[in-house]
């Protein structure tokens, strides 16, 4: 048990300085691109990790979710960790922006609360690596859009199909698969502190949702306005 902690620890720490020296290093590589750039890329990096390493401790492919309300295991401890890594980092790095995101501040306090009660408990690893994978599965293409606006591409097809696809698969993920985890995280025998959490998480994602689909209803009323102006 103490030994899983010191790992989990350190896997946090060196998380840490990782991210932050990766991002310096992406930072002198694209000098001419805004803060906000090199910060997505960090994101985009991280995001696909943690889908591949959340896929990869899945326990049973017959129920994701499963075994439910069970200790974690060390695969599933070390991915939360990896994550948490690098909420604090991101966290730590948007004070350094101009522009300061209180939305964004208050998810990253909000989701690394949630990983560090995790793995404070060392339960619940199935559902949270399921929320994990829930939750960055459409962050690529949340990054990818914004990247595509600063190379140039803002108001192009491509531009407007990473926004489809990016709506398309937070909506799936989120309100879809997102509820159900709630249901299940909610109704077993779990920490109460995570199952505020978890139905913390499903209001937060509902808001985004809710602005994702304002954001989408303007876009498309601005290429139909567009198309017959053109013609």
């Amino acid at each position: 048990m103490e030994e899983e902690y010191i790992r989990v620890i350190n896997i946090t720490i060196i998380g840490v300085i990782s991210w932050g020296l990766i991002f310096i290093l992406i930072r002198r590589i694209f000098a001419n691109y805004s803060f906000d750039f090199s910060t997505r890329i960090v994101s985009t990096l991280h995001a696909t990790t943690a889908v591949v390493l959340a896929t990869l401790s899945i326990q049973d492919w017959s129920c994701p979710v499963c075994p439910i309300a069970s200790t974690s295991s060390l695969r599933q401890m070390e991915t939360l960790a990896f994550s948490l890594s690098y909420m604090i980092y991101d966290l730590i790095c948007s004070h350094f922006d101009q522009v300061i995101s209180i939305d964004n501040a208050v998810h990253h306090s909000v989701c690394i609360l949630g990983f560090v009660a995790g793995l404070f408990y060392q339960k619940c690893g199935s559902e949270m690596v399921a929320a994990l994978w829930i939750t960055e599965i459409s962050s690529p293409f949340l990054h990818l859009r914004e990247i595509l606006k600063e190379i140039g591409y803002r108001d192009t097809d491509l531009n407007l199909a990473a926004d489809v696809c990016f709506a398309t698969i937070f909506s799936l993920a989120r309100m879809v698969g997102g509820p159900y985890l709630v249901y299940v995280t909610i109704s077993a025998d779990n920490p109460i502190l995570i199952k505020a959490m978890a139905l913390g998480l499903q209001l937060v994602s509902a808001f985004w949702f809710y602005k994702i689909l304002k954001m989408m209803r303007y876009k498309f009323i601005k290429r139909s306005m567009s198309n017959q102006k053109s013609t």
